[in-house]
């Protein structure tokens, strides 16, 4: 069973969601294998302006939420249920013209590695503009200026050479921005961020958070923020979605999810990560097991196997994701509520 209640939001921010998924399934099916479902009833909502974080570890479905969302999983052997409304309009029934109409001028996407994400043949310039021609209708030379004022307003030093320079001639942090430079030229109303900075050090990754941050608060833009990394959900998002198993087990406003995690599947996230407060020499706690160490959703909380404190509904009964104010929690056995 899979709740599809209204998720609830801690900051009213306009009568009606930018973005409304409800119940979004996606299941992978090879031939002469047996199907597996990567998403599994997921319901979330972004308004105009928040940023909502995707958390969890590899393989909890966070990347393939965002790729159905945008319309970009292969049409073959993969199955996608659900909806995914962008201001009353199912994104999952368009056909494929218009969800490229869409992409880049509406909903854009920032991806997980800038280098296998632009064409490596292409200088950066023609591929910053080339989204301008599409969705804004310029010619390239009038494209050309504008192209220059993205890259310099994400802060790549002396966009005019920039321009000009293919991929692999910028560093990792200078190809991150030219793919927010993209993302941003037709000013889309919301924006999906897919680990944006795994791939950086940690001085360009929080420059890079920076410009998210600051870009959201001058356009009032919409951004789903997905990261395994609880530091960067620490300073940007202000609601948390953790998923673990393809299902969301905890919702929550920021503030609220770090003084006071309810699931211990949370709970063990924000335990493994490292202090700089803990006395030197002290080992770091983290979650046993792998996300492979699952029991099937529809009989059992998946989290079972790995969990700091099970009790034997939770390996004969599926966890019902409850809705209050401001939470929702998918568990059997709470992490106790912080005194």
């Amino acid at each position: 069973m899979t709740a599809t209640a209204t998720p609830p939001h801690p900051t009213p921010r306009g009568t009606e969601p930018l973005l409304s998924v409800r119940d979004l399934r996606v299941t992978f099916q090879r031939r002469g294998e047996e199907a597996f479902r990567a998403v599994d009833g997921v319901s979330f909502d972004v308004h105009p302006g928040q940023t909502v974080g995707l958390v969890g570890e590899s393989g909890c479905g966070k990347s393939v939420t965002s790729l159905a969302i945008m319309g970009l999983l292969p049409r073959r052997g993969v199955t996608v249920e659900g909806e995914a409304s962008y201001e009353g309009t199912n994104l999952l029934g368009l056909g494929q013209e218009d969800m490229r109409d869409r992409r880049g001028r509406d909903i854009a996407m920032i991806f997980q590695d800038p280098l296998s994400s632009l064409n490596p043949v292409v200088p950066v310039g023609l591929q910053v503009t080339e989204v301008l021609e599409r969705h804004r209708g310029m010619s390239r030379k009038a494209a050309q200026p504008v192209a220059r004022d993205l890259l310099q307003r994400v802060g790549i030093p002396d966009p005019d050479r920039r321009l000009k320079d293919y991929p692999h001639q910028m560093s990792g942090g200078m190809r991150q921005r030219a793919l927010i430079a993209m993302a941003l030229a037709c000013a889309p109303r919301l924006l999906i961020a897919d680990e944006p900075t795994t791939a950086l050090d940690v001085t360009i990754q929080a420059q890079i958070l920076a410009l998210l941050k600051e870009l959201v608060v001058e356009t009032g833009t919409a951004l789903v923020m997905i990261t395994h990394d609880l530091g960067v959900v620490a300073g940007l998002c202000d609601e948390v979605n953790v998923l673990y198993g393809g299902r969301i087990v905890e919702r929550g406003e920021r503030h609220e999810l770090f003084a006071d995690p309810r699931h211990p599947y949370t709970a063990g996230l924000l335990g493994s990560i490292p202090r700089l407060d803990a006395p030197r020499g002290e080992k770091l706690t983290p979650i046993p097991g792998s996300v492979a160490d699952n029991l099937p959703w529809d009989s059992a909380c998946a989290f079972a196997p790995r969990c700091s404190q099970p009790i034997e509904v939770c390996t004969r009964t599926t966890p019902v994701l409850e809705e209050s104010y401001r939470r929702a929690l998918r568990c059997h056995n709470p992490v106790e509520v912080a005194r």
